[in-house]
């Protein structure tokens, strides 16, 4: 049963498009090599230099709620006809997910000609005790390679009063030296985070981001392939002089007024440095259902050249 539908009533993917995705698992596994190396790849930066990649690693974190719906991306088919509606749409130049995610969308041919990025540390389960110390459970770069996928992406939470925090950093570092050697971009999403009654939340106030970056930034012997994926948050002015790397913006989480979370976007990918979006749940489980609308409208900000 589809948990969050609203004015979506029918599927973008046909049936039996899922029927074969099941058996080729089941019956041909290496399949799943076959179709990463037949994926036409794409150059990372064309056109007008700019990113537009709808995200989905949050189930593999055992993170499946959308506002108020706890379960919301507890359907896999939903979840991929959602994913797969919106790399249909222009201006979509990728996405980024954990290998099962990856690889079912390799399965079902939605992967040619996209910017394909792979999440790495998802070891960190929300609510854990030992959500700190976020295990790299996910991809690792010899992976991406082997997949030969288009970018690594990684989750820096640091956290001064939890231990944890210290082998998630170190862990970070290693990533970003063999990113290094392999030539792989990596993105770094850092936070500074602290618990708060039980449960981790981020800080995001400018400061924080800002002393976040720094930290993220210093890792790993060179610095070459490293971007960031930050937050929107007040003043980003003073957040994007915080580095000279490449950025790519966060989605966070789908609260608030749509439209106003447009105009954030809006005003930041005006910035210097800003080079684009990384966006989840906030365009793929909109609150009134349209993903194609919520889709278009994030990738009509991100590159002003789509025809209207």
């Amino acid at each position: 049963m589809t948990i969050v539908n609203n004015a979506r009533t029918s599927r973008f993917l046909r049936e039996s498009e899922f029927e074969r995705l099941r058996e080729v698992r089941a019956s041909d596994p290496a399949a799943i090599a076959r179709a990463h190396a037949g994926r036409r790849r794409r150059e990372l930066i064309r056109g007008d230099g700019r990113l537009f990649i709808v995200a989905a690693d949050h189930p593999a974190r055992g993170a499946l709620g959308v506002r108020d719906e706890s379960m919301a991306m507890a359907d896999r088919y939903e979840l991929l006809d959602r994913l797969a509606l919106a790399l249909s749409r222009p201006g979509v130049d990728g996405v980024l997910g954990t290998p099962d995610i990856i690889d079912d969308l390799s399965l079902l041919g939605l992967l040619d000609d996209k910017v394909v990025v792979g999440s790495m540390n998802r070891g960190g389960l929300r609510g854990a005790a030992f959500e700190m110390d976020d295990r790299f459970t996910g991809y690792d770069i010899p992976g991406i390679v082997r997949d030969g996928l288009d970018f690594a992406k990684t989750l820096l939470r640091v956290n001064l009063g939890d231990a944890g925090s210290v082998a998630t950093i170190e862990a970070n570092a290693r990533a970003v030296d063999q990113a290094v050697e392999a030539r792989v971009p990596i993105m770094l999403e850092p936070f500074m985070s602290e618990w708060r009654e039980g449960r981790i939340v981020n800080d995001l106030s400018v400061e924080a981001v800002i002393t976040s970056i720094a930290i993220a930034s210093g890792l790993g012997s060179s610095s070459a392939y490293t971007w960031m994926k930050l937050p929107v948050v007040e003043d980003m002015e003073r957040v994007m002089a915080a580095t000279s790397m490449p950025t790519l913006l966060l989605g966070g989480e789908p609260n608030g007024h749509q439209d106003d979370v447009y105009s954030s976007w809006e005003r930041a990918l005006e910035l210097p440095g800003v080079r684009g979006l990384v966006v989840g749940r906030t365009l793929i489980y909109p609150a009134d259902g349209d993903v194609s609308a919520a889709v278009d409208t994030a990738a009509g900000l991100v590159h002003a050249d789509l025809p209207s």
